[in-house]
Order: C-alpha cells, then structure tokens, then sequence
C-alpha cells in the first residue's frame, strides 16, 4: 500500500462513530468561540507583543498583527471547510490524512506536538514568572530556587509554580471536556475584561512620539526592523494565533459541528485580531518600543504607569490568560493523539476512554508528566519560535488540503464552503511560507530534526501498526 493512500469520509466517520470510543458532545458555539479565545488571548498579547516590537517590528507590530491575521483568516476558512466535511477530533491531522494520506497526515500530527505539548511548556513558565510577580506585590518573595530551572540565566532547582499548574489543568482536563469548556469560559470573560481595561485606560496615555519612526529603518540585518523586521515579527507572534486551530480539534465534541465550527474559529479570530491590533497599538503608544528589549513581560512595564489598584488586578488578569491557554493547548494535543492512536499510528493507551468521564484520561496523564517536566526542568526561550512554525506548517497543509479535497472529492458535501478556491488556499499558502522564511535558519534546523525524529518513529512503528493498512473487522 502506498505511503500517500488516504482514508475515505466515509471510514474516517464510521471509525469515529463505531464502537464505544466516543467523545461526549456537549460543546456550542459560544464554548468552541471561548476555547479559541482562551488559546488566542495569552502569551502572544502578555508576552510577544513587546518583544516582537523591541526586536523586530518597533512599532510597526501592529502591521505584523494584520498580516498574521490574514495568513489565520486565509487557514481558517480552510479549516472551515474541513471541521464540517469531517467533523472528527484531531485537526490537521485527520484532514492530511483524509486528502494526502497517511505519511503525510503522520508527520502534521508529529508536527503539532510543537504547537501544543511545547507551546503549553512554554505558556508554564511565562505563567510562574507572573505568579512570582504577583507574590511580590503582596511582599511574599518566592524562592528563587522553586521559580527557575537549573538552566535559566538565574539557576535554581525547579520551576515548582510552572509544573504545579500543568498538573492542575491536565486534571480538569481528566475531569471532563464540559466542565473545563466552563472553567474555561469563566477565566475568558475575565482576562477579555482586563485587556479592555488596559486597552482603555491606556489609550489616554499614548505620547504620539513613540510612533515616531512608525517603521524603525532596517539594520542591515535581515528581519531587524523594515518591512523585513514586519514580516518576521508576524512570524514571531503569529504563535499567538493558534487558538481557532485549537477549536478545530474539538469537533468530535461539539453538539452541532456543522454549524458551530465555523462560528467558533472565526468568530474567535476575528475578535482576538481586533483586539491584538487595539493593544500592541496601546502599548507601542505608552512606552517607546526600544525600553521592551529583553522585556519577556512587557504588560508589567506599562501598567507601572497604571494607578497601583489597577495593577495587581491586571497581573491577576495575565495569569488566568495563561491559564486558559494552557488549557486549550493540551487539550488540543490529547484529541490530536487521540485521532493517531485510534488510527494504530501510536499505541493504545492515547485513545482509552476513561469509562465514567468519557476523555482520554490516559492521553492526558502522559502528556500531563512530560510537559510538567520540559516546564520544570527545562529553559524553553527559543521554543516560541519552535511554536510558531509548527503551527504554520500545519496551515500550509491544510490549505492545500482544501485544494486537493475539491478534486479527489468533489460532491461530498460541504456544510461550508470556502471562498474562491483556489484562489484563497493559495493566498494561504503564500502568506504562511512567507513568515516561516523570516524565521530564523536555526528555527528551522529543529523543525528538521523534529521531523526526522518523528519520522523515525513512523518507519520504527507506525507503518506496522496503522489500521489503514489492516483489513477492516
């Protein structure tokens, strides 16, 4: 059997629907809407803003934001597309599979583990760097050695806060898809609330001078302000963006997929671009862009210019953002191995069903474990980058996805439509490879390595296992 055979609609469905491994329905549009906006709104807005803008953009970040956003809105009425034709959990994984075949739809699930698994660990710590801020407004000091790994440029022991909350949300996540869809629905309205606060009360505070140049001239150094320095900041935020890439993950879960994923990715996508735009301008605005250099925490240098009562609540604000972050990525990433497991393509145990809560409570505890690790253990600085063209590459595949599925496919029913094919996959396309060549060679040395690893594993044990190449029961 060939390496690119696909898997029908039709056996990608019954497989999903067949037997006891069923995923409980219970998310509508305005949960999927959450889910989005909880993996959307977090470290990019808290984090990447100032630092994209201090290293690469000035200013002009607010530029980067809108070309993010189109290369999102490009992939995302693909992934439309996609989550009504198929409404199985697991992404861009279970599209690949169901147009360009299996090695391929391998290698995007192995891909996605850099968008969810590592972009979780990396939220982790950005999430004790704040919950440490916090302790030290209210003149608790923790201890160093509790807050850094034995890596970071200050060592310590263990990143204690960072691994403390991985095991807290992979529990919730054990619990039940409805119960943190509401956890997670209450911690949105929370952290939305404090971006407009801040979105607010900062824009009487922006001197007009800090936009002055708007475009800071290139350096001479590809990606170092310019259009060049625009283009990679896009790719250096556009890890901010995975949140609609989240929702589509949790189709198998949602109580009409054909109605409400296309809702909850764009309507998630089109809110958070407002919003993103609205703040990186605000921020850009309060303080020059150049005092956010080496800044991982750009938001706790603007609100210093906040009335004091503000600032602790808004602090409080950031880490329910990164809370509901950290939740929609490792939910993300449980449902995608869930899809590979139940294909053979990884062993069992990522799609046993826990009898009672009807999640894969085993898929949750393996990953709860190694990302508490790479959290505490782990100096993960450059792992954003890592993230982001994980992310895109899953983009550009879908995208194409949508082109190929048009041909090989082209009376399967379509709930939704996207737009201008093959004009708006291509535009997709473009946009995506775009940011991934601003991204640094060394970034791409690691997605080299990572898919060599992942392929490895493929050839070692995926291609003996895959029901694809067994004979139905």
């Amino acid at each position: 059997m060939s390496l690119f055979e696909t898997k029908s609609l039709d056996r990608i469905k019954a497989e999903a629907e067949g037997g006891e491994q069923h995923l409980k329905k219970t998310l509508g549009p305005g949960n999927l809407i959450a889910l989005g906006i909880g993996a959307i709104i977090g470290a990019g807005l808290f984090s990447l803003t100032g630092i994209a803008a201090a290293d690469n953009a000035g200013p002009a970040v607010v530029i980067s934001f809108v070309i993010a956003a189109i290369g999102c809105a490009f992939a995302g009425m693909c992934y439309s597309e996609f989550s009504t034709m198929i409404p199985i959990a697991g992404s861009a994984y279970t599209y690949a599979y169901a147009t360009m075949g299996e090695l391929l739809a391998w290698i995007i699930g192995w891909d996605l583990v850099l968008e969810y698994a590592v972009g979780a660990a990396t939220v982790s710590v950005s999430w004790s760097s704040y919950v440490a801020k916090l302790m030290h407004m209210y003149g608790i000091e923790m201890p160093q050695s509790l807050i850094h790994c034995p890596w970071d440029e200050t060592p310590g022991i263990i990143n204690l806060p960072a691994v403390f909350i991985i095991i807290i949300v992979s529990c919730l996540l054990m619990i039940g898809i409805s119960e943190s869809a509401r956890a997670n629905g209450i911690i949105v309205v929370i952290k939305v609330a404090i971006v407009l606060i801040v979105i607010s009360i900062g824009w009487g505070m922006i001197n007009p001078a800090n936009y002055s140049p708007f475009i800071p001239d290139n350096t001479g150094t590809f990606g170092q302000y310019g259009w060049s320095g625009i283009f990679r900041a896009a790719a250096v935020i556009f890890f901010a963006y995975i949140g609609f890439d989240a929702v589509s993950t949790a189709a198998q879960e949602a109580k009409r997929p054909q109605r409400d994923m296309p809702i909850g990715i764009i309507g998630s996508l089109l809110i958070c671009t407002v919003l993103y735009i609205l703040f990186a301008r605000v921020l850009t605005g309060m303080v020059h862009y150049t005092k956010f250099k080496g800044d991982a925490a750009p938001v706790a240098t603007v609100i210093s210019l906040f009335p004091s009562w503000l600032q602790s609540g808004i602090v409080i604000g950031i880490i329910a953002g990164y809370t509901s972050v950290i939740l929609v990525m490792l939910l993300g990433q449980s449902r995608v191995f869930f899809s590979m497991s139940r294909d053979g393509l990884l062993p069992k145990v990522f799609s046993d069903i826990h009898p009672k809560f009807l999640t894969p409570w085993r898929c949750n505890l393996i990953f709860m474990v190694f990302v508490s690790l790479f959290s505490g253990f782990l100096p993960i600085s450059k792992l954003g980058h890592m993230t982001s063209i994980g992310t895109l590459l899953a983009f550009v595949i879908v995208c194409v996805g949508v082109v190929v599925m048009r041909r090989t496919n082209p009376d399967a029913p379509r709930p939704y439509v996207t737009p201008l094919v093959p004009i708006v996959p291509a535009l997709g396309v473009l946009v995506c490879l775009a940011m991934m060549v601003s991204l640094d060679y060394e970034t791409w040395i690691r997605l080299v390595v990572w898919l060599v690893i992942g392929l490895s594993i493929y050839f070692g044990y995926s291609i003996k296992h895959s029901h694809l190449r067994q004979p139905r029961r």
